[in-house]
């Protein structure tokens, strides 16, 4: 199976699916948008994306094209992450001055920079697309944050390991599809959904999940593009398929003027 990934090879959306999908082959993109693309156009069979990680929340990008394209959400992953400082050979950790890496990745080792200030974090599109670029740029100042892989496919030298804030750091992965297709075993549920410009819209939303004795693991809000102010709220219930979601389902589309099932799948 041909899997589309936002990253290189060595990065941490490769590891993840090497893990959902043992044996498959990546199609690495530059560009989150271009994973979708890629499964729009049926050039993959499916792709993987980062959705959460612990440290430093939602990829808020990506909850924005879940919504806005028709894919369904399959399986989940949680990857723990270990970032490391990876330079050139040669290069010493008081050489440095600018650090590259993805910028979620730069934001779970900010203890990092503090201690560090005279390195400067610098935005990059991938972590396994850092250390490519540190490497092959050859400058004796620079170095990426990413993983362990990373540095073994591009012959980068650690020179610091757990560099993350809390060492209860984990990526949270979704392997997507363009079709539904409901796993065996799936107890778990992602939505979205806008409610009604109504008083007290939200709270009987909520109700909905509340009255048939659904849980809620996740709940959060993102703005509507051309609608300021306006809000479209994502949700993980852990309920699969069956009676008692589809009754909670009718309870929240009678209060909400959109709804959408992301995806139904086995919680991990």
């Amino acid at each position: 199976m041909r899997i589309a990934i936002q990253g290189e090879a060595g990065s941490y959306s490769h590891q993840a699916a090497l893990r959902m999908v043992p044996g498959c082959s990546i199609q690495p993109c530059a560009r989150s948008v271009e994973v979708f693309d890629c499964l729009d156009r049926g050039s993959v069979r499916a792709a993987i994306i980062p959705i959460e990680n612990s440290l430093a929340g939602s990829v808020a990008e990506h909850l924005d094209l879940l919504l806005a394209r028709k894919v369904f959400i399959q399986r989940e992953l949680r990857l723990r992450i270990v970032h490391n400082l990876i330079a050139a050979r040669g290069v010493r950790t008081r050489d440095l001055r600018r650090v590259f890496s993805h910028p979620v990745a730069l934001e779970q080792c900010r203890n990092f920079f503090r201690r560090h200030r005279h390195v400067q974090p610098v935005p990059f599109y991938d972590t396994a697309g850092s250390v490519k670029h540190v490497i092959e740029g050859g400058t004796g100042d620079a170095a990426a944050i990413a993983g362990r892989e990373a540095a073994r496919v591009y012959q980068g030298k650690i020179l610091a390991q757990g560099l993350e804030d809390d060492k209860r750091n984990f990526t949270r992965f979704f392997l997507l599809r363009r079709r539904r297709h409901i796993l065996p075993g799936a107890n778990k549920t992602s939505l979205a959904f806008v409610v009604k410009n109504v008083p007290g819209a939200l709270h009987r939303a909520l109700g909905a999940f509340a009255s048939n004795g659904i849980d809620l693991a996740r709940i959060e809000s993102r703005p509507i593009p051309g609608r300021p102010w306006q809000y479209s709220f994502f949700a993980d219930i852990l309920r699969g398929d069956d009676e008692v979601a589809r009754r909670a389902l009718e309870g929240l589309q009678q209060v909400a003027a959109r709804v959408k099932i992301l995806g139904i799948y086995p919680a991990a």
